[in-house]
């Protein structure tokens, strides 16, 4: 059995105080801590540091980035490298987000460096992808998805997948309000399984995550989580508030300890 994944994405929100302040607050509202799931938060790169120290090494809630370069130093002005999280005491990173590729030009093979990078580095990506609205009305999901999963992963051994996470992220869903119903997200998670076990091993592609994400709230958690192939959510803007975020995970874990 998977164990669900419940991953905060804060985007560019919360200062390095701010965010220190919400954590302590989390998990406080998360004793006793729920059972059967992980949880991770991605604040931004400034606030790093004041999380991990709030949330020390013993915390149910690990901590996670939003993106990261695939070079470990050099002139990359702006950049920050897979040695500089690890350090800072991440263990997730999340990768391909379709904000850094329609807003900043990232395409397949950068994503897929970047991807090399976190696992030479023993992080563990997680990897966004998603149609736009007009591939969905087009029917051309599936081979979206396909492309996507085969420029991103094709050519890394089994033993590095293991470690891989994909988030499927409609782009029509996120931070819109409309989120994908269950059946189309199962839908999707359905193909990435496939495609996964096409490209690595049917039994790699049993064994990995596929999260959810596009305005996934406290009022829909369950209902995704009811199919067996929906292992996770990938939050946006539901993860800001800290009773927002707390009852998604609490909700997460009562939906998957009674076998829903």
């Amino acid at each position: 059995m998977r164990t669900p994944l419940i991953v905060g994405n804060w985007k560019m929100n919360k200062t390095a105080s701010e965010a220190a302040t919400f954590v302590g607050e989390l998990s406080q509202h998360l004793s006793p801590p729920p059972t059967g799931v992980e949880l991770v938060v991605a604040p931004p790169f400034t606030a790093l540091e004041s999380v991990g120290r709030v949330l020390g090494s013993g915390s149910l809630i690990q901590l996670g980035a939003q993106n990261l370069f695939w070079e470990t130093q050099g002139a990359y002005t702006g950049e920050i490298s897979a040695p500089m999280l690890k350090d800072l005491g991440c263990r997730y990173v999340i990768l391909g987000h379709s904000e850094r590729r329609t807003l900043f030009g990232e395409q397949g093979d950068g994503i897929r460096r970047k991807i090399q990078a976190a696992f030479a580095h023993g992080l563990r990506p997680i990897l966004c992808i998603g149609e736009s609205l007009a591939q969905r009305e087009a029917g051309s999901t599936n081979e979206v998805l396909t492309q996507q999963i085969h420029e991103s992963v094709s050519g890394f051994s089994a033993e590095n997948l293991t470690s891989l996470t994909i988030a499927y992220e409609p782009i029509w869903a996120i931070g819109t309000g409309r989120s994908a119903t269950t059946e189309q997200a199962v839908a999707a998670h359905q193909t990435i399984r496939s495609v996964l076990a096409a490209t690595a091993s049917p039994v790699l592609a049993e064994g990995t995550r596929i999260l959810y994400g596009g305005s996934v709230t406290a009022q829909n958690i369950a209902s995704l989580l009811a199919s067996n192939q929906v292992d996770g959510a990938l939050i946006g803007g539901a993860c800001l508030q800290v009773d927002s975020f707390a009852t998604i995970a609490k909700l997460a874990s009562i939906t998957r300890s009674i076998g829903v």
